[in-house]
């Protein structure tokens, strides 16, 4: 048996618990992963509230969890590689990752590099995927100015480094506790709440990713960012009102990740943790993440 967190109910951090479970065998085309590391991400929150209930409704007990790093332990039928013992970095699209094993699809991981932290490694797929995407699709040019709400989140943190990577000045929308962070990585910080248009405006802004909601899509309207340079993960509702783009972790892949694993190994990508918690202390983990105000993940260590 090994352990899994699972929740019966829609509701806050208190329904979560951690099951006993069978470890499961895989199946052709899946690896069996012994879990080291596996972030949390603010759409599990959402899952678990009910709140994406029409577009993803869960299956009571649900599991959860996206990301994840680990040991390769098994392979089902068909499997040539990654082989038994295999430090990997993946996801999976099956809620499962929040777990001691977690079965994967055999092209859903890639290699982790050896000098890439087990919490940094089990990070990087949703948040480092969406925010690639997320930069992609506001075109970043040499000259143009990117701001970036949320800057110093899971997804921002590492938005704002791949704009910077792209040749853009990059604008950091956070409150004053990461200015030194963003400054340290090239970034202009700017503090969020009154006075905010005006100081965007005065600089200038050519494209904005929005990471946080609340309103940042219509500011950047206002601004005068045309819609196909505006892309949001965070406000769905505004996407059809304002016409801007919703790229984010749909366009995952372990060839992308492989990419940003790289960088990370290469010490050209940063990926913050801001606190890390034990499989048994999960509901803890998702009370801090809903706190907000973090610099970076906050990651699971089964």
């Amino acid at each position: 048996m090994a352990k899994a967190v699972r929740f019966d109910e829609y509701g806050g951090p208190d329904v979560l618990r951690v099951a006993d479970v069978p470890i499961p065998e895989p199946a052709a085309g899946q690896v069996l992963v012994q879990v080291k590391a596996a972030a949390v991400n603010p759409g599990e929150a959402k899952i678990r509230e009910g709140l994406l209930h029409d577009r993803w409704p869960a299956t009571f007990p649900s599991g959860e969890g996206s990301d994840l790093a680990g040991i390769v332990v098994s392979t089902g039928p068909g499997v040539t590689g990654p082989a038994p013992g295999s430090e990997v970095i993946g996801f999976t699209d099956d809620r499962a990752s929040h777990a001691e094993y977690v079965l994967v699809r055999a092209g859903d991981l890639t290699p982790k590099p050896e000098n890439v932290p087990w919490e940094v490694a089990g990070s990087l797929a949703i948040a480092g995927c969406t925010a690639w995407a997320a930069v992609r699709a506001v075109s970043p040019r040499p000259g143009d100015t990117v701001a970036v709400s949320g800057a110093a989140g899971g997804v921002g943190s590492i938005a704002v480094q791949l704009a910077r990577r792209a040749g853009a000045e990059v604008i950091g929308i956070a409150g004053p506790a990461h200015h030194e962070w963003l400054a340290a990585h090239g970034v202009r910080a700017v503090a969020y709440g009154d006075g905010l248009e005006e100081r965007l405006r005065e600089a200038g802004v050519d494209a904005f990713v929005d990471t946080y909601g609340d309103g940042y899509v219509a500011l950047a309207v206002e601004l005068g960012v045309p819609p196909e340079r505006v892309n949001t993960i965070a406000d769905f509702a505004a996407v059809a009102e304002y016409g801007v783009k919703a790229d984010g972790s749909s366009v995952k892949s372990a060839a992308l990740l492989a990419e940003l694993a790289a960088l990370v190994a290469a010490g050209e990508l940063e990926v913050p943790i801001a606190a890390t918690y034990r499989l048994d202390d999960v509901r803890a983990a998702f009370e801090r993440l809903e706190q907000g105000h973090l610099r970076g993940r906050i990651v699971l260590l089964p």
